[in-house]
């Protein structure tokens, strides 16, 4: 047996829910890579990837190409995220990655961005259903995730909010997949959401008087 067959096996049952080692080792290091990311560790960037990596067997074999095609935009995402992220610790002089709030501009290119490819990306699983199963959901945890990411290689403290909003639709629809461990992991995604909002948001408050005193 490979090792991609392993992966793509089933570890346990849990109540009558098939548990694949991909679905669970994906996701367990994508946990890791979110705590990482509250901490503000460069290494949040190289676990997404690997996460992303072993995540695309998992949704390979439950048959969700739309799933495959988001884990493979992860990963390019995340490449680019670990550059931003080693440019932005060079360019500080304590090495740490700077946070802060989105403009009112970059809110709105994120919304826009969001609604406009969620609609674009749900319009090509519509066309070719065999990309999806459920093509507006999917669509939308497809450019939900991404826009988080891209949020996250900026320092933005909304990314968390886009994460919220991801999990909100995430949860039921993974179960409903047959990937009962990325439904557990979203769950617990909530709660690390939650807690890393509320400490970026605090850093980012205690900063602001700093960067006024910095442009005026």
């Amino acid at each position: 047996m490979n090792t991609l067959s392993w992966l793509n096996g089933e570890a346990f049952t849990a109540f009558d829910q098939h548990i694949l080692w991909s679905d669970m080792i994906g996701n367990t290091i994508g946990l890791a890579a979110l705590a990482l990311g509250w901490r503000r560790s460069i290494w949040t960037w190289p676990a997404q990837v690997l996460s992303g990596v072993i995540l695309v067997g998992a949704y390979a074999s439950a048959h969700l190409s739309g799933g495959v095609g988001k884990q493979l935009l992860v990963i390019g995402v995340a490449l680019w995220g670990w550059r931003q992220w080693q440019h932005g610790r060079r360019q500080a002089q304590d090495g740490s990655i700077a946070i802060r709030f989105a403009t009112w501009r970059e809110r709105w290119m994120l919304l826009g961005g969001t609604a406009l490819g969620t609609l674009a990306v749900g319009g090509l699983f519509v066309a070719l259903p065999d990309l999806s199963w459920n093509p507006w959901p999917d669509a939308y945890i497809f450019v939900g995730t991404l826009a988080a990411m891209v949020a996250q290689a900026r320092g933005l403290v909304e990314f968390w909010f886009a994460w919220l909003l991801v999990d909100i639709v995430g949860v039921p629809l993974a179960f409903s997949s047959g990937l009962a461990f990325s439904g557990l992991v979203y769950v617990i995604y909530l709660a690390l959401v939650l807690w890393g909002m509320r400490d970026w948001w605090l850093r980012s408050r205690a900063n602001t008087p700093a960067l006024e005193g910095a442009t005026a």
